[in-house]
C-alpha cells in the first residue's frame, strides 16, 4: 500500500494523465485534418469519443461496473491512442515518456487499489 502522500500525488499524476490524453487526442485531430470541418470534427471528436467510453467503464465512478481486466483494456485503450497521437506527431521521445508515465501509473494505482481493500 502506498503511504498517504504518495497516494494522492499519484491520484493527482493519474487525472493529469487523463486530461493530457484527451488533449494529445485533440492535438492530432486538429493536426491531422485536411480542412477545417475536419479538424474540428476530429479535434473535438476524438476526445469525445474517448472521454466517453473512459466514463462509461474506465472511470472510478464508471456508468458500468466491469471486470478490472476491462477496466485496464480501456485505460490501455486510451493511453495507447494518446500515445499513438504523440508519435504521429512527431513527437517520438515524449510519446515513449507518457507511454512509460501511463504504464507506472496504471500499475501503482492497481497495486494500491487491491492492498486498500
Amino acid at each position: 500500500m502506498l503511504p498517504t502522500p504518495l497516494h494522492v500525488v499519484n491520484e493527482g499524476l493519474a487525472f493529469f494523465m487523463e486530461l493530457a490524453g484527451l488533449a494529445l487526442l485533440a492535438w492530432w485531430g486538429w493536426s491531422t485534418g485536411g480542412n477545417t470541418v475536419l479538424r474540428i470534427l476530429l479535434a473535438v471528436g476524438a476526445p469525445a469519443l474517448a472521454a466517453t467510453v473512459w466514463g462509461l467503464f474506465a472511470a472510478p465512478k464508471a456508468t458500468f461496473a466491469v471486470p478490472l481486466a476491462a477496466v485496464l483494456l480501456v485505460k490501455a485503450l486510451f493511453f495507447g491512442s494518446a500515445t499513438a497521437a504523440l508519435y504521429a506527431l512527431g513527437r517520438t521521445q515524449p510519446a515513449l515518456v507518457f507511454a512509460l508515465v501511463a504504464v507506472t501509473n496504471t500499475t501503482l494505482a492497481e497495486l494500491d487499489r487491491w492492498h486498500r481493500k
